[in-house]
């Protein structure tokens, strides 16, 4: 009983493990804008929502032929489709599709050593916002509702969380809302404007989708720590000491060069999604080994172990390499 339980725990959990995360950011992005266009009133038009996509899911596949890459997945460009939507804004219908546009072709242009090197999103944005006429990000289009801004950290931890790179999330936070706190005491402000400047829709919309974005970020934690807070100390300085707008997005996009340091110091294995989006690191995961005729183990051949063999296997994961040791009858 106590075996069969614990074996179906462990293939549930394995299941689990394989889910796409980026399913869920498409979901939730999803989500944003259909709340966003119908309690917001974003100033975005069907049209330019539709061309936008249309061209995203284009180039990429375009960019795809041209390089000779093979197409795993069109779930990253709907993800891109999806930020350009909602933190860009413009007075005409074509700017949205060439800002998608840059922003994908910045993935196959711009990399180094098999990682592009900014975040397509935040590439495409900035990169409208410099060379297009016509074009502004609202900072107030989210309003500063608590709720709906709790709403956003709980899907955001959702998806990095199983991305495994919730930690640069919540550490470019800490950064950030400390220096925003040291900020207000020093000014002997009230906390409720420490309060306003946190329950921006726009501050946690970047902490979750897309600082996060495991492709554009150092490979170690340690250097994952560095980047949140070198993206943190530059966002700051920009917006209370240049007194310039949309400090995040610039930060994020000046530092990104800096990811090549950070992997140079901690190296570490890079992060890829396979075709059936699962992350291809290397993890080991934790299997009983047991002699005794309470848990099977992978020396006695049960069947349990070779269940969980086979769904390792699907998952392209390596297992531990175990010592045989004795067995039931005394036997090595």
């Amino acid at each position: 009983m106590q075996t069969d339980l614990w074996s179906r725990t462990l293939l549930l959990r394995g299941r689990a493990q394989r889910i796409d995360p980026r399913l869920a950011q498409i979901l939730f992005l999803g989500m944003l804008l259909a709340a966003g266009a119908y309690l917001r009133d974003f100033a975005i038009h069907p049209l330019q929502i539709a061309l936008t996509f249309a061209c995203g899911l284009a180039c990429q596949r375009f960019c795809e032929a041209l390089t000779g890459r093979p197409g795993r997945s069109l779930r990253s460009a709907l993800i891109t489709s999806f930020s350009v939507t909602l933190l860009l804004r413009a007075a005409t219908w074509w700017i949205h599709p060439l800002a998608v546009s840059a922003a994908i072709a910045s993935k196959f242009v711009v990399r180094w050593r098999g990682k592009h090197l900014f975040n397509p999103a935040n590439f495409g944005v900035l990169a409208a916002l410099m060379l297009l006429p016509g074009t502004w990000i609202s900072a107030g289009q989210w309003g500063a509702d608590v709720a709906f801004a709790g709403w956003m950290v709980g899907m955001g931890s959702i998806v990095t969380r199983q991305a495994r790179r919730a930690d640069i999330s919540w550490t470019f936070l800490a950064f950030y809302v400390g220096a925003l706190a040291l900020r207000v005491m020093w000014l002997g402000q009230r906390w409720a404007v420490l309060l306003h400047q946190l329950s921006s829709g726009a501050l946690l919309l970047f902490a979750f989708f897309m600082i996060s974005d495991p492709m554009t970020i150092p490979n170690a934690r340690r250097g994952r720590a560095a980047h949140a807070a070198l993206v943190c100390a530059i966002a700051f300085i920009w917006q209370f000491c240049f007194y310039r707008t949309n400090g995040l997005l610039w930060a994020l996009l000046i530092a990104a060069p800096a990811v090549v340091l950070w992997d140079a110091i901690w190296p570490a294995p890079k992060f890829e999604w396979n075709s059936k989006g699962e992350s291809d690191e290397t993890t080991l995961v934790p299997l009983p080994f047991n002699g005794g005729a309470d848990r099977p183990g992978w020396a006695d051949g049960g069947a349990v172990g070779a269940r969980l063999l086979r769904l390792l296997r699907r998952q392209k994961r390596y297992l531990p390499v175990q010592p045989r040791l004795a067995g039931r009858d005394g036997t090595a």
